[in-house]
């Protein structure tokens, strides 16, 4: 098997969900996770905060964060072992961000070096 990254960006902005909505994201993300390893095919992942930064160039210019728009931010990862690309993205359609209209998934290959 082979190692994925899944990046999410958009979804449910929990700086203006309620409580009742941030509960049910919640538990729809660990549940689909929980499935995720008992398949066997977890093997991490983490919301990620923001505001972030960018080092740029030779002189490592620092760049507030590496997105221009609130929906381009990568919001956290999940990393799991699929056979191929096909199986990855499969396994994707099943991830709580599509829950939201705004909600992405960017499903890239780790490569081995």
């Amino acid at each position: 098997m082979k190692n994925y990254l899944l990046l999410f960006r958009g979804g449910l902005d929990y700086e203006t969900a309620s409580p009742e909505q941030l509960q049910k994201s919640m538990l729809n993300w660990k549940n689909w996770i929980d499935q995720l390893a008992k398949d066997g095919r977890f093997t991490g992942g983490e919301r990620l905060n923001n505001p972030g930064a960018v080092l740029k160039g030779p002189k490592k210019q620092v760049i507030d964060g590496p997105y221009a728009e609130g929906k381009e931010i990568i919001g956290g990862y999940v990393s799991i072992k699929a056979n191929d690309l096909n199986e990855a993205i499969e396994i994707s359609k099943g991830c709580p961000i599509f829950d939201h209209e705004s909600g992405t998934t960017e499903i890239r290959e780790v490569a081995t070096m």
